[in-house]
């Protein structure tokens, strides 16, 4: 018998002895939400502190940023500050008025004093508490630190929007976001989580529900399961990629205690670990060429993402007594079968996990020496890319990785996906090609083109499909907001309309505006 054969059959067997082929499937979108960041425009949080900036040292007559290192205590506030110094923030540095104006109410404990420019104007004043009239048109807020008491520091503020200075304490969202999800399948927290690059490394590093800004470490484990509770909607998180074996099982304990016990968890390991763009791909690169995994950077990085991933599902499942919430999640570069296939067989990962996850993006990648002819094509000639090339070749991704996670019995998932035009290696610094992208996103034909899109991958058998991403301005760095601002009229986007009415055609409760 032919060797090639005999391996065949061999994992054939494996994979009946491991459960069999994956179940039936059910095509179900879900939703990447965008990152904590001071211009972060869907706004989530009805206190924009803490989507506020890390603080920024200043120095009467040094240049901007140019004040001496800060004394933080270990949540990130200031703890005293040099004669002729103070910090400061940026809060809502969004374009074009896009946040609420009206009045704002500073929360917070401690001495010293805050001054507020920029769109913002003091009209009142008491202990712990100041209000704020704030006029978007004028640009961000700026909060300014200007003394804080050594023995009290000032500290715990908190910039609450009009209308939530009673309630903000107990519910943290805002009413509009929580809205617009409701109904979705999942909400991936890669993002919100700052996952790519992330530094944490032992359980004091996490996020904290205490510390002076959610944009550095990300939103807290804690939170981000309150928002799951509200919406009623499984939570995809992503482990970083240092963390150790106590931050783990922390983790996992943690979400067990706060997260409701109907919802499943989707667990993944870092983010796009076999891309080498990012930080945890060079990482577990070293890690696994140290475990003599494999000569080649590439191929250690995908071995030691098996090999790590097997050993964290196995941390949740001790944490949960059994796999039965969790859906254990391997993810795979949608363009290269062989990846995947290496993804799964290194460490028998396929025995230990539920789903194989792709990111099958219908796309145009236009680098520098392309991007004026490209940026000729017009509206008309990139529609047809589209038509013509682009979503084949999506569905085609579709469907080879549908045939490798029913080869290893595994459910095919997509951990994000939509639209992925964009200039790259400096086609992005190119003027007439990132018009001509924000046009196509907001012409009509692109809502068909993502229902043409979802339909393929409900015909291949794919189960959830995480669109990337919820709200987030357009740029030259791409489109990838599925509206531009929490404020817009959401009819005006087809690609959101399309994505909202095709969850509601199959059975999702999710609001479509009318």
């Amino acid at each position: 018998m032919c060797s090639c054969v005999f391996r065949a059959i061999l994992l054939m067997v494996a994979v009946l002895s491991s459960g069999g082929l994956a179940p039936a499937q059910k095509a179900r979108l879900g939703i990447n939400i965008s990152g904590p960041s001071d211009w972060n425009t869907e706004l989530p949080l009805v206190d924009v502190f803490h989507l506020s900036r890390t603080w920024i040292s200043q120095r009467e007559g040094a240049p901007w940023g140019g004040g001496p290192k800060l004394r933080l205590d270990r949540h990130g506030w200031v703890r005293s500050l040099e004669p002729g110094c103070w910090a400061e923030t940026p809060l809502c540095t969004i374009e074009g008025g896009h946040y609420p104006s009206g009045r704002y109410t500073v929360f917070y404990k401690g001495r010293g004093h805050l001054e507020f420019a920029g769109a913002a104007r003091v009209v009142k004043r008491a202990a712990g508490r100041i209000t704020l009239d704030v006029d978007s048109s004028r640009g961000p807020i700026w909060l300014r630190l200007r003394r804080t008491d050594k023995k009290n520091p000032l500290r715990d503020i908190h910039v609450i929007m009009p209308g939530f200075e009673k309630t903000w304490g107990s519910n943290p969202w805002h009413p509009d976001f929580l809205r617009r999800w409701r109904g979705f399948a999942a909400l991936r927290f890669m993002d919100l989580m700052q996952t790519n690059n992330s530094r944490a490394t032992d359980w004091s590093t996490r996020a904290g529900l205490r510390d002076a800004t959610w944009t550095e470490k990300g939103l807290p484990i804690e939170i981000l399961c309150d928002l799951a509770n509200r919406l009623k909607i499984d939570p995809w998180f992503c482990i970083p990629h240092q963390a150790d074996d106590d931050f783990v099982r922390r983790f996992a304990g943690l979400v067990k205690e706060k997260l409701a016990p109907n919802l499943k968890v989707y667990i993944e390991y870092s983010n796009e670990v076999w891309n080498s763009i990012f930080e945890q791909h060079r990482w577990a690169a070293k890690k696994g060429q140290a475990l003599k995994l494999a000569d080649q950077p590439w191929e250690a990085a995908w071995k030691y993402y098996s090999t790590r991933s097997v050993a964290i599902f196995k941390l949740w499942e001790k944490e949960f007594g059994g796999s039965r919430r969790l859906v254990r999640v391997l993810a795979t570069q949608a363009a290269n079968p062989h990846v995947s296939e290496q993804i799964l067989k290194t460490s028998g990962a396929y025995r230990h996990a539920d789903a194989l996850a792709v990111a099958p993006y219908f796309a145009m990648l236009v680098h520098e020496e392309e991007a004026s002819r490209i940026a000729d094509m017009g509206v008309a000639g990139i529609l047809r890319h589209i038509e013509t090339r682009a979503l084949p070749e999506a569905i085609r991704f579709m469907k080879e990785q549908k045939a490798m996670a029913k080869r290893f019995g595994l459910t095919l998932l997509a951990y994000e996906a939509g639209q992925h035009l964009v200039g790259v290696q400096g086609g992005e610094n190119n003027d007439r090609l990132t018009k001509l992208f924000q046009q196509v996103n907001r012409h009509p034909a692109m809502g068909k083109f993502y229902t043409r899109y979802y339909n393929a991958w409900k015909k291949t058998g794919g189960d959830l499909m995480c669109v990337f991403a919820s709200v987030n301005q357009w740029s030259k760095w791409g489109c990838w907001g599925l509206l531009e601002h929490a404020d817009e009229d959401p009819r005006r986007s087809p690609k959101f309309m399309a994505t909202l009415r095709w969850a509601r055609k199959h059975g999702q409760k999710v609001l479509v505006p009318r």
